[in-house]
């Protein structure tokens, strides 16, 4: 489309919105009736450790945030084609799953909001897991529930509400407690047949608490949407909480919300039966859509599409954020040398170098551990970095090992969906900012996985783009039409994508490094328990 017709389709709302708050950023994506990005919004912002919790405040934080975020898009639309931007075809809203955000009757928030990043309910998650016969992640938020009750928390005999980040900002848009399977299924393990929480389970859970509480699991739950369902419109108390200017018009479909792991599925059409996405960034994750039952392992989540088909997960906390740190230092220094490089800059030159390193990075074995990791069973985490006597430290080396090292515990954890369970994926597509330098993080992840990796062109940005791909299904679908069919024939049809498979010494190197890395935990475990 020329500017002419883009200014067109957002005049007459032929466009579909997607936010997701994210872990490092809120982004928001205005795509147009072709499904191709128009504009884009944003907002920076980082979690806090707060009396030994990883939180987000609710007014200075979220509220603020998505606000920003959402202005950010607005300024830009009327920058680049001279409209303001007062209504579009569909919102949907995503954000990091899983967690912990209890409310009153009323609506009044109860506790901290207790993100995916914590790892302090290993004894409720246990016990659920014992009791359902079904993995119970630490920051799933029945866990998070169940910890509370044994803590004996003075909030629960008020509790009337529990959702998530992404359901909690949905409700406050159109009114509705609902929220999409997939964000759903990282609450409370679902039935993929009755496209509901597992009753058996609900019925178990209920009876943990009956001689405590009044409320009910079902009672406090969101209700479960799949794709391309109502899930309310944009009230006008919604739209004056998304953009206080007044501009924006009430009325506007909303998609069900759905979590960043749902969201990053649907931007690589990652939902079909034997396709699988790894999106990394703060955190990481592998998504793998089954085609039959896998056993019961703690490194693996059970959770779903969009529409509800059942999906292994290996979720891990850690992955560029360390990083992130060292990227930083880096900058610091040329800074102190009078050299100005722009942040774009640092990364691609630092990526680019890893290619360059021996391929088992040259004895170099860091840890980038800046929380707990549930797939290596630690409940905290001390970012670390060894080297042995006779290692090879070297800036190529250095970098080769940090990217393997974002990856090493994914791996791990990957390891039981393809040897041990035998599981079948007929292809990977990798999104996020790990895989922003073309070609540097895509061969870490094939040499990790020892499977071809896909890229797309909206690597770097793919969950507010994936929720705005739901919001235009919601309004664009034909009868009877699933989303798998949608996006494959009517999004990413014709869509580039560059695939890459590591060579058998890549792939050989990162073997030899995740062997020196399992028994270098030892040290990383003792770090935690020495280092405060």
């Amino acid at each position: 489309m020329d500017k002419e017709q883009i200014k067109s389709a957002i005049e007459s709302g032929r466009t579909a919105l997607g936010i997701e708050l994210g872990s490092t950023r809120i982004k928001a994506c205005l795509i147009d009736d072709k499904h191709m990005p128009i504009a884009a919004g944003e907002f920076t912002w980082e979690n806090r450790l707060e009396n030994g919790i990883w939180t987000y405040h609710m007014e200075d934080d979220i509220i603020r945030g998505i606000r920003t975020c959402y202005a950010d898009l607005a300024a830009n639309v009327k920058i680049e084609y001279g409209i303001e931007l007062n209504t579009v075809g569909a919102i949907g809203v995503s954000a990091m799953m899983h967690g912990y955000l209890p409310f009153d009757k009323d609506w009044n928030q109860l506790a901290e909001f207790r993100t995916w990043r914590n790892t302090i309910t290993g004894e409720a998650a246990e016990k659920l897991t014992g009791l359902f016969g079904f993995n119970i992640p630490q920051r799933w938020s029945i866990a998070h529930l169940y910890q509370a009750a044994l803590n004996k928390e003075d909030h629960l005999p008020k509790l009337a509400h529990l959702t998530t980040l992404a359901g909690y900002i949905h409700y406050r848009l159109t009114g509705e407690n609902v929220m999409g399977v997939g964000e759903a299924s990282g609450m409370f393990p679902i039935d993929s047949y009755t496209m509901d929480y597992d009753n058996d389970m609900v019925v178990k859970f209920d009876a943990l608490i009956d001689d405590y509480y009044d409320w009910r699991l079902k009672e406090i739950l969101p209700k479960v949407l799949k794709a391309g369902d109502d899930a309310g419109k944009l009230t006008e108390e919604g739209a004056k909480f998304l953009d206080p200017s007044g501009k924006l018009k009430s009325g506007i479909p909303c998609a069900p919300c759905e979590g960043d792991a749902g969201t990053g599925m649907v931007a690589t059409n990652a939902v079909r039966v034997k396709t699988g996405n790894v999106s990394a960034g703060t955190s990481d994750f592998a998504m793998v859509v089954l085609e039959k039952p896998v056993g019961l392992h703690e490194e693996l989540d059970m959770v779903t599409t969009p529409s509800g088909l059942p999906v292994a997960m290996v979720h891990c906390n850690n992955c560029t954020s360390d990083i992130n740190a060292w990227a930083g230092l880096f900058k610091d220094f040329a800074k102190a040398a009078g050299v100005d490089i722009s942040t774009n800059d640092l990364y691609t030159t630092l990526f680019k170098s890893a290619l360059e390193g021996d391929k088992d990075a040259g004895g170099l074995i860091p840890f980038n551990y800046i929380s707990g990791e549930g797939v290596t069973k630690l409940d905290s985490g001390r970012p670390l970095f060894i080297r042995k006597q006779d290692a090879k430290l070297s800036l190529a080396n250095f970098m080769r090992a940090n990217l393997m090292s974002a990856m090493a515990t994914l791996a791990i954890g990957m390891e039981i969906l393809t040897k041990q369970e035998k599981v079948e994926i007929a292809s990977l597509m990798g999104h996020g900012g790990y895989f922003k330098t073309p070609g540097v993080g895509q061969m870490i992840l094939s040499a990790a996985t020892g499977t071809a990796v896909s890229v797309m062109e909206s690597a770097g940005e793919g969950g507010p783009y994936g929720m705005a791909l739901l919001a235009a299904y919601l309004i664009n679908k034909k009868a009877d039409e699933t989303l798998e069919d949608y996006l494959d024939k009517k999004v990413f049809a014709s869509a580039k994508i560059e695939t890459l498979m590591a060579d058998k010494a890549d792939v050989e190197g990162f073997s030899a490094f995740l062997e020196d890395y399992k028994k270098a935990l030892a040290v990383e475990k003792a770090a935690v328990e020495s280092v405060g």
